[in-house]
């Protein structure tokens, strides 16, 4: 039996497969029928002289090769939002722990990190000085 909901929710990439599959159903024929899978076993059945049970099994498979890329692409989705909340959680228990240690830093070698700062400032600046002059 076939899956209604299957077909007619992966509908445009079902007619191209069902246009490849039968040659003698044109764009025009499934226009026709828009998505009524009734009238295009009808339809393919007039046009191809197949039986009713073979154009159903073939809508069938055609319906369940379409979910299941519809659920490989789900599962891929959700795998790749799991790992983009594990990163975001990985980073922000390693934030406090780095500022920790730059305030640590910082209070024990202040004339070093001010040296730094300093020379970041000024490449920071020349950086800055040079792409104004290049406009």
């Amino acid at each position: 039996m076939i899956n209604r909901n299957k077909l007619t929710g992966n509908w445009d990439e079902i007619k191209d497969q069902v246009r490849e599959h039968w040659h003698q159903i044109s764009n025009a024929d499934l226009q026709s029928v828009q998505g009524n899978v009734d009238m295009l076993v009808d339809l393919i059945q007039r046009k191809t002289g197949e039986g009713r049970a073979a154009v159903e099994d073939y809508l069938d498979q055609l319906a369940a090769s379409g979910s299941e890329a519809a659920e490989q692409i789900k599962d891929f989705a959700r795998d790749a939002g799991e790992q983009f909340q594990e990163t975001s959680r990985q980073a922000s228990e390693a934030l406090p722990r780095g500022y920790e240690q730059a305030e640590e830093f910082i209070r024990v070698r202040p004339s070093e990190s001010a040296a730094m700062c300093f020379g970041a400032g000024l490449v920071v600046g020349l950086l800055l000085g040079l792409t104004l002059r290049s406009r």
